[in-house]
């Protein structure tokens, strides 16, 4: 499963094990298009400056 992390998530071995299964659950969703909801822009933009992480 880390291999196919990393080729279709670009995921280091790192990122795939530091990784909870609900955030891989949703990236395998979102690829799947079962995304569910949506989230608005402004709430990107407000945990992007809260969670600052390059």
């Amino acid at each position: 499963m880390a291999g196919i992390a990393g080729v279709l998530f670009g995921w280091s071995p790192d990122a795939f094990w530091a990784a909870t299964p609900a955030e891989l659950g949703a990236l395998v969703r979102a690829i799947r298009g079962d995304g569910g909801d949506t989230i608005e822009r402004a709430t990107v933009d407000r945990l992007m400056e809260m969670f600052p992480d390059g």
